[in-house]
């Protein structure tokens, strides 16, 4: 019999982190009734020895191996090309999923509709506790159509942050049909964000959005794959690629895009934003400076008064007083180049 879900698993050299998230998976009620498709962009280290143990053992593992790595866009999209299920879960393949998530979903995905967004736990250094990340400020299960223009402006209007647009992989469950109704979309290869590209295009020709209510997975904290660029690299990812995907699907004028400038206003707020000006200070071998003032402008672009204080703070900010303000905060992100760079 066919399984009715698929967990699709992009991994490159995850050995040390893929052990876990299948545990949590095959662990679960109904861990033997879904297929686990795990794609491997050639990983250099022995992820292809501890996989293929798990697949002795667990039939219902498929693994396929790259010959070289693809890239998160083109791996993700080729992690479900092996899928057999109606529906596939986007998985990270560093990620806990929580005790009974498996059976929910499955009950979940027989609504029929064409994507269940799913939250996830994060875990906050700053209070040493975990707690539900919000995606939309909405009721529990509620449904869009996102190719209904007011249905999908009301959900661009209570999008809390880019999960809401798919940002998080572990956070999507999508009907294969819907997936594969598009192609991953060349412009955006290389971006980190196909995917979202892909479910962009999608709201043209209908695109139904559920909200799950409740976490359904664990993110593994400081082990952010986009981040090996440095603080200044990683907003660039975020802001140019959501941004430029916003205006190339609805336009910079629309209400659509507005709100997606606010929700990355929402996740760079100016705190954000001043560290990353303070660590261009401390790291300017790695950091860039110029693109951090860029990437402030951008973020910042629409009037009001609220964006021009933030850049008055942003351009007035020097490194010693950032300091004295946020001590803990400077600690911290100090620590953590030092661990990385071993300076």
């Amino acid at each position: 019999m066919v399984a009715n879900l698929s967990v699709c698993i992009p991994i490159y050299n995850f050995a040390k982190f893929i052990p876990e998230t299948l545990d949590s998976i095959l662990g679960q009620d109904g861990g033997d009734e879904v297929e686990i498709v795990i794609l491997d962009g050639a990983s250099t280290d022995n992820t292809a020895e501890v996989v293929v143990d798990y697949q002795r053992k667990h039939p219902n593992i498929t693994y396929v191996r790259q010959a070289q790595k693809g890239g998160i866009d083109r791996d993700m999209a080729k992690s479900i090309e092996p899928a057999t299920s109606e529906y596939c879960w986007l998985f990270s393949g560093d990620d806990i999923m929580r005790p009974g998530a498996l059976r929910r979903v499955l009950n979940e995905i027989q609504s029929g509709h064409d994507l269940n967004l799913c939250k996830h736990m994060e875990y906050y250094w700053y209070n040493d506790e975990w707690a539900e990340y919000p995606t939309v400020a909405c009721e529990d299960g509620a449904v869009f159509e996102l190719s209904d223009p007011r249905s999908r402006r009301d959900y661009f209007s209570k999008a809390v942050n880019t999960e809401a647009f798919f940002s998080f992989i572990g956070g999507i469950i999508v009907k294969r049909s819907t997936w594969n109704r598009v192609p991953l979309n060349e412009e955006f290869v290389g971006s980190c964000w196909g995917h979202v590209a892909r479910f962009f295009e999608l709201m043209g020709s209908g695109l139904s959005v559920k909200c799950l209510s409740g976490a359904l997975l664990d993110r593994r904290p400081n082990n952010d794959s986009f981040a090996g660029g440095g603080m200044v690299d990683r907003y660039r990812i975020v802001i140019d690629g959501y941004k430029n995907i916003a205006e190339r699907f609805f336009g910079y004028d629309s209400v659509e895009a507005f709100h997606v400038r606010r929700v990355i206003r929402h996740e760079f707020h100016p705190l954000a934003m001043q560290l990353a000006k303070f660590m261009c200070f401390v790291n300017p071998a790695g950091e860039n400076r110029a693109l951090m003032d860029r990437l402030m402008n951008r973020t910042y672009c629409d009037f009001s008064f609220d964006n021009l204080r933030a850049k008055f703070l942003y351009a007035t900010m020097s490194a010693e007083r950032f300091r004295r303000q946020w001590p803990e905060l400077c600690a911290y992100h100090e620590l953590k180049l030092m661990e990385r760079t071993g300076k």
